[in-house]
This record gives C-alpha cells, structure tokens and sequence, in this order.
C-alpha cells in the first residue's frame, strides 16, 4: 500500500471509530466484569475472550450509532469534525437504546448473562445502570478521540 492509499484509509472516519470505539469499550468491558454473575471466579482467558466479543458488539453499535447520525445529518460521514451537540447526543442515545433492547434480550430471553448482586439496576427497565453508563460516558469520548486523529 503506498503512502496516499495508507493516508485515504486511516482518514476513514469508519476506522477511526472502530479503534477508538475497541480501545475505550475493551477497558470498560473488563472494568465492568464484576458486575456479571460469574465473571471474577472465570478463567483469566475466558474473561478475556468474553469481553472481546462483548467489545466486538459495542464496536458495531458505535458504527451503528455513527451511520444513523450521519444520514440524518445529510450523509455527512465527516460530522465528527465538528459535531454537533445534537450529534454527539443522537450518537450516545442510540447507543444507550441499542444496549437496553441487547441487555433485555441477553438477560431475559436468550439467558445469555447474569447481572452479579453489585450491579446497579435502572428499576422501570429492569436493566443494569453500569451498560447504559458506558454508553452514556464512551461516546463522547469516541468523538473526542476520532475528532482530533481527523485534524
């Protein structure tokens, strides 16, 4: 790949958001281990292997979150250069709707995961408050993040 292909792609904003979205959701994933019925006494590769997947999916509900924006935003792909306030919101909030409709389907029908006795839960939903705040908290910080590697 010469230089100018190499530059063309890494000013994808799609990449961009992919990496930062992995990196800051990876963390918060192991982070929130404790949270999980199960998850502290799993073997330390188990663990590793769950919160990878479970990152993969935050990965694709950012991309998700950002494509939705973007069209409503025209099709503008770039709107993370300048985004707006509305943006940045419509950005966490589909996020936050996206793990609610994922934590009740996990936890209810596909009996996919446990909520552990520490986790916090948002009691009208019946959901855990610790998902909904990731994506209440990492968004902006993805945007921040892909914003200044755009520059």
């Amino acid at each position: 790949m010469d230089k100018k292909s190499f530059s063309v792609v890494r000013e994808l904003p799609e990449l961009n958001i992919s990496i930062f979205a992995f990196l800051l959701n990876f963390v918060w994933e192991i982070f929130q281990m404790r949270f999980f019925l199960g998850m502290e006494e799993s073997r330390h590769s188990d663990a590793v292997l769950v919160c990878t997947q479970a990152t993969l999916g935050d990965v694709g509900i950012a991309l998700l979150a950002f494509w939705v924006v973007a069209w409503f935003s025209g099709r503008e792909r770039g709107w993370m250069l300048r985004p707006s306030r509305n943006q940045v919101l419509g950005f966490a909030a589909l996020g936050i709707i996206v793990t609610i409709a994922f934590e009740i389907l996990a936890t209810r029908v596909w009996g996919r995961w446990a909520y552990s006795e520490v986790m916090p839960m948002i009691p009208i939903l019946g959901v855990g408050l610790v998902p909904i705040l990731q994506w209440a908290i990492l968004p902006p910080l993805i945007v921040w993040f892909v914003q200044r590697q755009l520059r």
